[in-house]
Formats: structure tokens, sequence, C-alpha cells
């Protein structure tokens, strides 16, 4: 059997860390939200598990939301087109919303997704990242919260992948760049 940790360069956040902060995030969000009901959207597939965690830390009423856009297919860059491939099942007019993504990188992805909501008559519109990759984004493509921030490596686990795989790591690793150097040439 094949070890995925073999494929890791460096762990950057541990299990126990991300429980941590998705429990501070929880906290901070449910104060915001007490007096209102937000649909949190997750953006599948990445945002899966940090979803899944931070929703249970969540103490307000809300309803679940789940979307998929893409702007990277099996490349470890966006191309800068988003594709929407499962829309709201959920009416959103009047709405607080809350975007649970897993990574913001170039920040087109939530900037796509705020411009089509506040088309769509959200009420409001925020935005929580597991991570924030600060320096390939201009501050006003930015995430509302964050769990952490990254510089700009090419990251896996807790959800998220190379061509679909390490979504099951339990932790957030650096991918070793042997692994997707020769497969981005192509």
């Amino acid at each position: 059997m094949y070890n995925l940790d073999n494929d890791i360069e460096k762990i950057l956040f541990s299990q126990d860390v991300l429980k941590k902060r998705c429990k501070e995030l929880g906290e901070e969000l449910s104060e915001i939200y007490k007096d209102s009901c937000p649909i949190v959207t997750g953006v599948l597939k990445g945002a899966s598990v940090f979803f899944a965690d931070l929703v249970r830390e969540l103490k307000c009423d809300l309803v679940f939301d789940f979307i998929t856009v893409s702007s990277y297919g099996l490349k470890t860059t966006s191309s800068g087109v988003i594709n929407m491939r499962k829309d709201f099942d959920n009416d959103i007019t009047g709405k607080d919303i809350l975007i649970v993504e897993d990574i913001v990188d170039s920040g087109f992805t939530l900037k796509y997704l705020k411009n089509l909501l506040y088309e769509r008559k959200a009420n409001s519109v925020r935005t929580v990242a597991l991570l924030n990759k600060y320096e390939c984004h201009p501050r006003e493509l930015d995430t509302d919260f964050y769990g952490f921030k990254i510089e700009n490596e090419f990251v896996v686990g807790y959800g998220l992948d190379y061509a679909g795989r390490y979504r099951n790591l339990p932790y957030v690793g650096i991918l070793k760049r042997s692994v997707y150097e020769k497969k981005d040439e192509k």
C-alpha cells in the first residue's frame, strides 16, 4: 500500500492545530450570526473537511448548501477561468451567506462568488477560508476570515488535493515538487 505521507515535504498544520483553529473561528462566527440564520455554503470538494469541522463549532441556527466551482483542473495554478459545476440549492434572496472555502490563492473564485451572490440579492456575503495565500492576491480579493496565512507553496491534505489525491490526510502539508512538476509541464 502506498503511503501518501511520503509525498509530503513538510507538515504545516497538524490535526490538533486545525481543530483548535476551527473552534476559534466557530466562536467568532457564532457571535456574528447569533441573530441570523445564515446559509453556510461549502465550496466542494476542497472545503468539505474544513466545512464539516467548522459547522460543528457554529452555535447558531444555520442552513447548509454546497456549490462546486473550479479554476484549477489538474494544474497547481489557477487558470483564471471560473467554472460553476454545481449551483446553490437554496434561494439566497435576502439571506446572509457564509462561503466556506479551502484556500484563497488568486482570489478570483471568491470575487466571482461574491459578485454572483449580490447580483442574486443576498443580504450579506462573508467568506471564511482555511488558508490565505496572502502574497498571491490583492487585498481587495481577500477573505473576511481565515484560519492561517501561508506562503506561496502548493499544499494538500484536510480536503485540499492535487489531481484528486491527498484530501484524506488529517493535516495540511506542502506537497513535494517532484510529485507535480513533470505533470504540470504537460
